[in-house]
């Protein structure tokens, strides 16, 4: 094989992005755990560290972004570079499954386990009656060792709403990538657009509903085992929604510029990827934390 026939693969310069975005994730972390930690008091600045973090990590992220446009778009990619990126992102995705499936599995551990073994099932030993004999095995658990009370979610409401829309969405992203394919730019970018406006509507509908709950319904972070799963996974999924709508809008401007063929667009088809990644994982919750 002569050497022309070699495809070249672009190593790209030494980057800071990923000290950025490893700086950002760790002012979350801080700052979220401060920020819980202190609910009840109000105090300390964890807040306002999350807030840091995260604002942070969307300057990493649209930064990081203009750089690889900018590769992409100068012709340094291959066919080789191409399939390092599918497999990054088939990575990327695979690690994303494992971080909801932690949190699905302490639900179902505190749902199918703990609560069951505190009401007295399976346990010889009655260490149950020690350590809350008034304790009733239910779900969803609504009351605390405290003594107070919350109300559960129901699914109906702004959840089935949400459920209807990201569903929806799921279809219109499939609908722009179908328009991508056969190079309908206008109904690329009617598709696209209106799955970006149907994500931004979940984002605030899930806002309102955290409003209700805390204002209306007194559950709250602090409310249980029931409270700290129900916000665990439905606020991780909210982050992830805002990441996607993110990335939908960065595909979105790109399409705006003349950006993609039918031929060369795995950027597009990445985000498509994670979008319906987001909305599988939202059925579950809707099923498993709403539902059930």
């Amino acid at each position: 094989m002569s050497s022309k026939d070699y495809e070249t693969y672009y190593v790209p310069e030494q980057s800071h992005w990923p000290i950025v975005g490893a700086l950002a994730l760790f002012l979350i972390a801080i700052g979220a755990g401060s920020y819980v930690a202190n609910l009840d008091t109000g105090e300390g600045v964890g807040g306002y560290i999350l807030l840091a973090g995260i604002a942070l990590i969307i300057y990493m992220m649209f930064g990081w972004f203009t750089n690889v446009i900018d590769e992409s778009m100068s012709g340094k990619y291959s066919a080789q570079m191409d399939t390092s990126f599918r497999q990054g992102m088939s990575w990327f995705i695979f690690s994303e499954v494992m971080f909801f499936a932690a949190f699905f599995g302490a639900l179902f551990y505190a749902r199918m386990l703990s609560v069951p073994w505190l009401g007295g099932e399976g346990n010889n030993f009655e260490t149950w009656n020690v350590l809350w004999p008034e304790f009733q095995a239910s779900w969803p658990l609504i009351k605390t060792p405290a003594g107070s009370e919350t109300e559960a979610m129901g699914w109906y409401g702004l959840p089935l709403i949400n459920t209807i829309l990201l569903l929806t969405s799921s279809f219109t992203a499939h609908f722009a990538h179908v328009a991508l394919e056969h190079n309908k730019r206008a109904a690329l970018k009617a598709w696209l657009g209106l799955t970006i406006i149907l994500g931004s509507i979940f984002l605030v509908l899930q806002v309102v509903e955290y409003q209700h709950a805390y204002a209306e319904m007194d559950l709250t972070l602090t409310s249980g085992i029931y409270g700290n799963t129900f916000y665990m996974l439905t606020g991780f999924h909210g982050m992830h929604v805002t990441l996607g709508t993110i990335m939908l809008i960065v595909m979105f401007l790109r399409v705006s510029r003349g950006h993609f063929t039918p031929d060369n667009h795995f950027a597009f088809q990445a985000t498509s990827w994670y979008w319906h990644f987001v909305d599988v994982v939202w059925v579950l919750l809707f099923v498993f934390v709403y539902i059930l």
